[in-house]
């Protein structure tokens, strides 16, 4: 069989799948397993992080149905929010609300659903290329109407449960987009960068005659000042510098300034100053508030409230109305005419050179620090004070994290650790965005505030039913066009209206559950009997994006969990360990990985990795190299063997090396079966790892001559073997192992077989054989240290261990192995090994007090003793843990240490060992020959090997030997300065 050229036997595969259905005829058994996928944004070409998602999503749902399991696989997509409008603004050439408006929402909202899907196609073949099973055409989209009637349901629900409201705080703000976004949004990756931002330190008169020093990093919010915040029980002082008198916190004191007075903050509270700018009315005084932090700043904060969440609140409770001094894309309005125009960053320049004319700049400098961003549009955010529809998460938050104990979580510390803390600090959900493309906040509203009236609705039948009309489209400005006269209304003249948001596209997404089956209207009986999901996976930013919000949405409809497991895995990095970056081209295109070494390369490398427990990982070709060499190869290479010398074959085998083999495998399918069942996926590939070590390097090469003898037993064995190990790596290498068992059993696919069962293996023979592979290993190591070639036969190696019982009925397999002629064993380590003592005195000493030195002294003096489990030093009783007992090799240059053993290796070679040797050398030169000369296996041939006197004697006392390994007829040594072997018919 050739060497393998993966990409290609992958194509043959994807082929044979497309043309066979055979995804569609694995959809079967009796218990459903619900896999929840999560909608990738339909507008955007996929990446490595989606590549690594969805080999999850495939090797678990692959692994469940070999289990018997019926798991539905639905594709997704997210069509809705700022992601698709940003990329639509793009394509149409347009910036900001005011140009769609100009442009018309219908022309605008049919450009972005033109273009929301542009990518599917791209998407499907690289699902497709990477061997994941998936459904694409009974997938889900969130801008179909059924998605989005059951996000108006769940809407309506939350309202008469009284978990929704509309209100009016300050929010993360978008100015580019002209839109609030929630916390969550604010918190996904690298939505926080460095910034530069002027630092400013301004002096406020105060009505006393000193001048509070505040500290800002936002001068743009100094025209919206209202009010000051001291901290009540901070240490503040009065400082004299240059004949002026500064209020400042005790820590902040200006250099070279004298402390004048000290005093708690709040005596500074209710005190009056002159604000920096006359824009807005007010008393202007000072504030209690507990934010203020000594640390930071100057310990005074300047309050404005339309700009800051603490500053409205605080302002709130001392009855200050908010002014609102930015319009909707955050310039200054004609309230502030010197800067009216400006947008607020640009009018930070401005606004400092006016304070500093008037000598209110006290210090200016630069201010690093990490500061949010849009996460779609990458505009440095402003907090602004807007009116949005809030679900009032803190009314269920409590419930929420007492839900979230009966999910698992894979890695087990996220559930109480990134997601559970998550949720002890959750915060109401701003769930509006003043934006277009998305499901419709269904709230209409009266016009006329002298007869208020507000509906809510559920479903597009209660439209109909009030509006008239039939509801073929819920987007803008469709939607918007259904009014109706208000029926509290008696004089006829007002209208009920919606109100013009749509819904954040993260509450769509959590939606996702009921919504993909239009639950409550259709498939109610199947939703709330598979509800929750059995398994969902992403990666770990979702504990703040679509596990939070399925978990708040699960929670406040439903009172339970939305999933029961949840795997979590860590982020990829490019090659030099920073984030993947196309102009920095730190990582390997996927599509030429692909092509280079296969998809099942790819696989296995992300999969067996560490950011399948939650860790962050470097993403670099070698990696994927490494996993054809350690893993993919040596599966073929057992399968390319097999098929070399396939011929009849038993069943049954007596043979020690085939029950191991059979054992060893028994013990791998229930350990891979173990991990894949608590999604440790990374653990199974290890397990599959050190199993093909042992197959291959251990098996295989112990057994070569019985195979090229083409012994049944030995085939059999090697056969059900290679049969159940594809199996068991079906899900997670799925299109090499159905080359491999198509090729083995000539069945239809891997994937339509049951995952094996344990069927309880010789668990003596398996614990005997694996301590006869240490002491192998170990014995070949030193051979290595020694410089010792292992052709070259040793004449003695001595084990001593407990076990040696155990170890007796392998004594020859040791001695061929290791190549000695002789392998003695005795339970007697005295023999060979001494005992070494070592107490702990930080231990010992807290027990015994001065008595501990006595103990040392004995120990060094040789006088303690063991016996039976109990050690006693200078007549003391040493209990477990104040010391270290170890068994130590007494030849330390030749030995090697066992587990509760050592091993002793003669390594003195006599005469007689060196021409063995040398004749082992040959053999293995006539080999060569025979493979370069193109001789099958089984050919007979004659040998003719040149060399000198050496080889000379080596032919001589060994012919035998090498005829008989080189099937060699005839063997002669001709005289010649070189060694060459020569091989003829």
């Amino acid at each position: 069989m050739s060497e393998p050229v993966f990409p290609e036997v992958e194509q043959r595969i994807l082929d044979f799948w497309a043309q066979d259905r055979t995804f569609e005829a694995s959809v079967g058994g009796d218990e459903e397993f619900v896999f929840y996928d999560g909608p990738p944004f339909a507008n955007g070409l996929p990446h490595y992080g989606h590549l690594l998602t969805g080999y999850i999503k495939d090797a678990v749902p692959r692994y469940q149905a070999m289990r018997g399991n019926r798991v539905e696989r639905r594709f997704g997509w997210d069509c809705h929010g700022l992601p698709a409008e940003v990329a639509a603004e793009k394509q149409l050439g347009v910036t900001g609300k005011a140009d769609i408006l100009q442009l018309g929402i219908g022309a605008f909202n049919a450009a972005t659903r033109e273009s929301v899907l542009r990518y599917t196609r791209e998407w499907e073949r690289y699902v497709t290329r990477q061997a994941r099973w998936v459904d694409f055409a009974g997938g889900y989209k969130t801008l179909d109407v059924d998605y989005m009637e059951s996000v108006l349901w769940a809407f309506k629900t939350l309202h008469d449960k009284g978990l929704v409201y509309e209100g009016h705080r300050v929010l993360a703000y978008c100015w580019r987009c002209e839109t609030p976004l929630s916390a969550t949004e604010t918190k996904m990756d690298d939505t926080y960068r460095d910034r530069r931002d002027p630092a400013l330190t301004v002096a406020f008169p105060l009505e006393t005659g000193e001048k509070a020093l505040v500290w800002t990093t936002t001068p743009w919010t100094l025209p919206g000042n209202q009010a000051l915040a001291v901290g009540p029980d901070l240490d503040y002082a009065v400082a004299e510098l240059d004949g002026e008198r500064y209020v400042v916190g005790r820590d902040a004191v200006p250099d070279g300034a004298t402390v004048v007075e000290v005093f708690k903050g709040r005596e500074l509270v209710g005190r009056r100053y002159v604000p920096p700018f006359d824009f807005v009315d007010g008393d202007f005084r000072i504030l209690a508030a507990g934010f203020v932090d000594a640390g930071e700043g100057t310990g005074i904060v300047h309050l404005a409230p339309t700009f800051g969440e603490d500053d409205h609140e605080v302002c709130a409770a001392a009855g200050i109305a908010p002014v609102m001094t930015v319009d909707e894309r955050t310039r200054f309005t004609a309230l502030v005419p010197p800067f009216e125009g400006l947008q607020v960053f640009e009018a930070n320049g401005p606004i400092i050179d006016d304070l500093r004319a008037r000598g209110l700049v006290h210090r200016h400098e630069s201010y690093v620090h990490s500061y949010p961003h849009c996460w779609r549009c990458d505009t440095p955010l402003v907090y602004k004070a807007v009116s949005s529809w809030f679900v009032a998460v803190t009314k269920v938050r409590d419930r929420m994290v007492e839900l979230n104990k009966e999910i698992t979580w894979v890695p087990g510390h996220i559930g109480e650790g990134q997601f559970g803390k998550w949720l002890e600090g959750a915060r109401d959900w701003s769930i509006s965005r003043s934006r277009f493309w998305g499901a419709p906040i269904p709230v209409w509203k009266s016009d006329d505030p002298a007869y208020p009236r507000l509906d809510v609705y559920g479903s597009v039948e209660e439209l109909e039913r009030d509006f008239g009309t039939q509801v073929t489209d819920l987007h803008r400005p469709y939607i918007d066009e259904l009014t109706r006269p208000n029926p509290d209304d008696p004089t006829g003249r007002s209208t009920m209206r919606r109100v013009p948001e749509v819904f954040d596209c993260w509450f769509e997404s959590g939606s996702m559950p009921y919504a993909q089956v239009h639950y409550p209207f259709e498939n109610r009986e199947w939703f709330e009997s598979h509800y929750p999901g059995d398994f969902i996976v992403e990666y770990t930013a979702q504990t703040r994006g679509w596990f939070y919000t399925l978990h708040v949405l699960a929670t406040a409809l439903f009172d339970r969990p939305a999933f029961r497991t949840a795997l979590v895995h860590g982020t990829l990095l490019g090659d030099d360990g920073r984030k993947m970056s196309k102009s920095l081209s730190n990582y390997p295109d996927v599509y030429e990985m692909f092509d280079r070494y296969g998809s099942d390369a790819m696989r296995w490398m992300l999969l067996s990795s560490p950011v399948m427990r939650g860790g962050d990982m470097a993403v670099s070709e070698q990696a994927v190299r490494d996993a054809v060499r350690q893993v993919l190869m040596p599966l073929w290479s057992v399968w390319s063997f097999y098929s070399l010398y396939a011929g009849a074959r038993e069943r049954e085998s007596a043979h020690p090396l085939d029950r191991y083999a059979l054992a060893k495998t028994d013990r791998l399918v229930a350990d891979v079966t173990a991990r894949m069942d608590a999604f440790d996926l990374s653990g199974a590939c290890g397990s599959v790892r050190t199993f093909l070590d042992v197959l291959t390097n251990w098996y295989v090469r112990r057994s070569r001559t019985r195979f090229w003898a083409g012994d049944p037993q030995a085939l059999g064995t090697l056969h059900t073997v290679l049969e159940v190990l594809t199996r068991v790596m079906a899900p997670l290498a799925p299109l090499v192992t159905e080359e491999i068992w198509k090729g083995l059993t000539g069945g239809r696919s891997v994937h339509l077989t049951p995952f094996p069962r344990p069927q309880g293996g010789d668990d003596d023979l398996v614990t005997a054989m694996d301590e006869v592979r240490e002491v192998c290993s170990a014995a070949l190591a030193l051979r290595k240290a020694a410089g010792l070639r292992v052709r070259l036969p040793l004449p003695r190696l001595t084990v001593a261990t407990p076990a040696f019982a155990r170890l007796a009925p392998f004594v020859a397999l040791v001695e061929q192995e290791v190549n000695v002629k002789e392998v003695v064993l005795t339970g007697d380590l005295a023999e060979v090994s001494e005992q070494v003592l070592t107490v702990i005195p930080r231990v010992l000493g807290p027990r015994l007090g001065p008595d501990v030195q006595r103990v040392i002294k004995a120990v060094r003096a040789g006088d303690w003793a063991a016996d039976g489990g109990v050690v006693t030093a200078g007549g003391v009783e040493l209990l477990p843990g104040e010391y270290e007992l170890r068994t130590v090799a007494a030849d330390a240059d030749h030995s090697a240490a066992i587990p509760d053993g050592v091993l002793v290796l003669d390594v003195a070679v006599t005469p007689e060992l060196l021409l063995e040797g040398v004749a082992r050398d040959l053999i293995r030169a006539v080999q060569q020959a025979r493979r370069e000369a193109g001789f099958e296996v089984a050919d007979r041939v004659r040998v003719r090997i040149e060399g000198g006197e050496e080889v000379a004697a080596a032919v001589a006392a060994h012919r035998d030997l090498i005829a008989a390994e080189t099937l060699a007829d005839a063997v002669r040594h001709v005289p010649g300065e070189s060694v060459v072997a020569r091989v003829e018919r």
